[in-house]
């Protein structure tokens, strides 16, 4: 129910942007909690960004804050994330995520899961 896609290339130098959209049903977008989430081999899934029903709130990993920023357009039913000043720590698979109003920004939260696109940006 929900699908992942990206613009531009999944590959950018330290340094660079890239920048992920997530289409998802108007059903979605009403109920459900939006988030991105990350893995790397080894490493658990872990939370990058949420934002809440209506955008009012967003919520971001520290390790992040700062560079990626989560936003919406519910005209077309897009979630999007915006990727500033990548760092090789940040290459991982990136899934798009929906789950209840109100729970914690943990995978293990999350229902409904996009198919995941790589991101690597080299050292």
């Amino acid at each position: 129910q929900v699908h992942l896609a990206y613009s531009g290339e999944g590959e950018a130098q330290a340094g660079g942007s890239l920048r992920f959209s997530c289409e998802a049903s108007l059903y979605t977008y009403s109920t459900y909690y939006m988030g991105w989430f990350r893995q790397s081999p080894g490493k658990e899934r872990e939370g990058v960004a949420s934002i809440s029903v209506g955008g009012v709130r967003t919520l971001y990993a520290v390790s992040v804050k700062g560079r990626f920023t989560i936003s919406q357009d519910n005209a077309k039913n897009t979630l999007y994330l915006q990727m500033n000043t990548l760092k090789p720590e940040d290459t991982a698979m990136y899934y798009c995520a929906a789950g209840p109003v109100g729970v914690k920004m943990v995978a293990a939260s999350f229902g409904y899961w996009g198919q995941g696109t790589q991101v690597t940006v080299p050292s």
